[in-house]
């Protein structure tokens, strides 16, 4: 197999740079957002509406998946893109996340996460290792580390023994994927993820280390957990002249349509976040003016709709009167519309970003 990223355009105006990420189920255009599909599915929508929406890679948990249904089960199926009937670019998420903030039900030591299930409180562990075969199992397409990641505001020492551990963790994910024998998915590159909260030197030497390993691709994790807007691009910032250039760099969680080009101009290649589609559930929609409640009563007769310069099948087909009505009444139609909406609305701004670079604007 060729390269798995490389860049094809850099911005004159800018650190932003657009490239391509090649994968066994096909080719993403940088940079990507990903819209978060946790356990297996985009929340209300159907996998047509995502390839209409020109949807390239999801992101989902490892975590959840691994809860239920079970690994046995996805095995059968024959990995998760023939389970979810979704055949294009898949990333999973460790579950790091998810793990470390279940708090009073979970034990952290040198070797990894005891944990209670917030299922059925059953009890689990998380190793390297055993995440790594667990995302070896899923066959997506990128598989990211299992690391520690601790809430904002936190001391310094307790982000520091974070960040060695982090490391320690990265080593045996890496040794652990150079010896798996890879079968739903023949090809499965891994990132490395950056942690050490808003203390630049730890996050220095977690970059630094993780380089040291190599991995495919970095990951940042930890970023707009609560810390001020300017500190999180300096974090970002300074990581982007540090992590090699020519392996892509993935923001984790963070993708508001602001944050989309601000870290674009940084450096970053990939976006997550479950902004667009749990805004979109709960009546917050994304227009080019701005973002508004569809259940106000001041859009009860009004028969626009969601916004005008809009292309997607909920602004082609309904009115902003009518998805209110939907959402007040409770109909599944409203948080599948509002979501199909605000999806299109991310990965045309993408699209737009994409342009921008090309034509040195951005």
């Amino acid at each position: 197999m060729g390269p798995f990223f490389k860049i094809i355009k850099r911005s004159q105006k800018s650190n932003a740079r657009v490239g391509k990420i090649y994968t066994e189920h096909g080719t993403v255009d940088t940079p990507v957002f990903m819209p978060v599909a946790t356990q297996g599915t985009v929340k209300t929508q159907f996998v047509r509406d995502l390839y209409e929406n020109d949807v390239q890679m999801l992101c989902l948990n490892a975590y959840h998946l691994y809860l239920r249904p079970g690994m046995d089960i996805i095995g059968k199926a024959g990995g998760i893109h023939k389970f979810m009937n979704f055949d294009k670019p898949i990333l999973s998420d460790s579950g790091g996340f998810q793990v470390f903030s279940l708090a009073d039900l979970r034990e952290i030591s040198r070797d990894g996460v005891t944990f209670r299930s917030h299922i059925d409180g059953s009890s689990h562990e998380f190793t390297p290792e055993k995440v790594m075969d667990i995302e070896k199992g899923l066959g997506v397409d990128i598989k990211t580390c299992f690391d520690e990641c601790i809430s904002w505001p936190a001391p310094y020492n307790t982000a520091k023994v974070s960040v060695e551990r982090t490391t320690e963790w990265a080593k045996r994910c890496k040794n652990t994927v150079n010896s798996q024998q890879l079968t739903v998915n023949s090809n499965q590159p891994l990132f490395g993820i950056v942690q050490g909260s808003t203390y630049l030197d730890l996050r220095k030497q977690s970059a630094e280390q993780l380089i040291d390993i190599e991995f495919d691709g970095y990951a940042i994790g930890g970023i707009c957990c609560g810390e001020p807007k300017e500190l999180s691009l300096e974090v970002v910032s300074n990581l982007c002249s540090i992590l090699p250039d020519d392996k892509p760099r993935y923001l984790m969680g963070v993708g508001l349509p602001e944050d989309l080009l601000e870290y674009t101009k940084l450096g970053i290649d990939m976006f997550d976040c479950v902004t667009p589609t749990r805004d979109g559930r709960t009546g917050t929609l994304f227009t080019e003016k701005g973002k508004f409640a569809i259940k106000n009563s001041i859009y009860k007769d009004d028969f626009r709709p969601i916004d005008n310069s809009c292309s997607c099948y909920a602004c082609k087909n309904y009115s902003r009167a009518y998805i209110r009505h939907l959402f007040n009444a409770g109909e599944m139609l409203g948080p599948a519309l509002g979501t199909l909406h605000n999806i299109h609305f991310f990965i045309k701004k993408m699209q737009e970003i994409r342009k921008g670079i090309i034509e040195n604007l951005i």
